[in-house]
C-alpha cells in the first residue's frame, strides 16, 4: 500500500514538474522579446487595444492561432485567426503593403528585386531591425531552391518603414500590431504560416494573368491557386509537398 502511495506521489510530482516546465517554456519567447525597447513600447501602446479587438471578433486572447496571406497585386497582408480548437480560420485584420518592388511572379535569383511567391513560415523576429520591427519569411524554401536560376538570395522580411527591395513593408504603426500578434502566437509554440500569392485568384485576376504572362508562369501560379482554393473552400491552411522539379503539390 505504501509503495503504491509513493508511486502516486511520484507521478503527481513528475506531472507538476512537466506542467511548470511547459508554462515556463511558453513564456520564454515573449520574455526574450520584451527585453527590447521597441517591443516594450509596442506592447504599451498597442496590446490593450488589440486584446479588445481580438475578443470582440470572437477569439480568445490566450489561445488564438494565426495564418497570414500576402497578395502582391492588391498590396495586402491578411491576418486570419482561429481559436485553438476551432476547425476554420476567419479573417481578423488586413494591413496595406505601402511599397513594392519587382513585378508579379516568384523570386528566382538574388538581386532580381522580386517579392517571393509560395508557401512559407516565419523564421525569425528582429526587434532591432533597421526597418523598426521585422519578421523573416522562410525564403528560400525547397521549391525556391530547386527553381532558382542562380543563388536564390534571402532575408525577405515583413517589416515597418515604407521602402523595399523584395520585402513586404507595412509601415511602423501596423508592424507593431502584427509583430505583437505574432509574438503572442509564437510564445504558444505555433509555427507561423505565411502564404504569398501574386493576387487573389478571382476570375478577373486569372484572366489578367493569362493575358499578360507566359504559360510557364501561369502553370506555376496554378500550383499556388490549388492551395488558395483549398483555403477558400475549407478555411484550413493547405498542406503541401514539393516534387523533384520544385513544384508545389497540394494535399487533397
Amino acid at each position: 500500500m505504501r509503495s503504491t502511495q509513493r508511486i502516486k506521489r511520484f507521478i503527481k510530482t513528475a506531472l507538476l514538474v512537466v506542467l511548470m516546465l511547459n508554462i515556463n517554456a511558453q513564456g520564454a519567447f515573449k520574455a526574450s522579446q520584451l527585453k527590447y525597447e521597441r517591443v516594450r513600447a509596442a506592447y504599451k501602446t498597442k496590446f490593450e487595444g488589440l486584446k479588445k479587438e481580438i475578443t470582440t471578433a470572437g477569439f480568445s486572447v490566450n489561445t488564438y492561432e494565426i495564418y497570414m496571406q500576402v497578395f502582391k497585386h492588391e498590396k495586402e497582408v491578411q491576418v486570419w485567426m482561429r481559436n485553438k480548437n476551432d476547425p476554420k480560420f476567419k479573417l481578423f485584420k488586413t494591413y496595406k503593403i505601402c511599397s513594392s518592388s519587382g513585378e508579379l511572379g516568384p523570386k528566382r535569383v538574388q538581386g532580381d528585386g522580386q517579392v517571393p511567391e509560395g508557401f512559407y513560415y516565419i523564421e525569425h523576429f528582429n526587434p532591432v531591425s533597421s526597418y523598426h520591427l521585422s519578421m523573416k519569411v522562410g525564403y528560400p524554401n525547397k521549391s525556391d531552391s530547386k527553381k532558382a536560376t542562380g543563388s536564390p538570395g534571402g532575408d525577405i522580411m515583413i517589416h515597418g518603414n515604407c521602402v523595399t527591395i523584395g520585402c513586404i513593408p507595412i509601415e511602423n504603426d501596423p508592424i507593431e500590431e502584427l509583430y505583437i500578434l505574432c509574438v503572442e502566437a509564437k510564445d504558444r509554440k505555433q509555427n507561423l504560416r505565411v502564404d504569398m500569392f501574386p493576387c487573389k485568384f478571382t476570375q478577373e485576376n486569372i484572366k489578367m494573368l493569362n493575358q499578360n504572362f507566359s504559360k510557364e508562369m501561369n502553370a506555376f501560379w496554378g500550383t499556388l491557386k490549388a492551395g488558395y482554393d483549398l483555403f477558400e473552400a475549407s478555411g484550413l491552411t493547405p498542406k503541401f509537398t514539393v516534387d523533384a522539379k520544385g513544384n508545389y503539390v497540394i494535399a487533397k
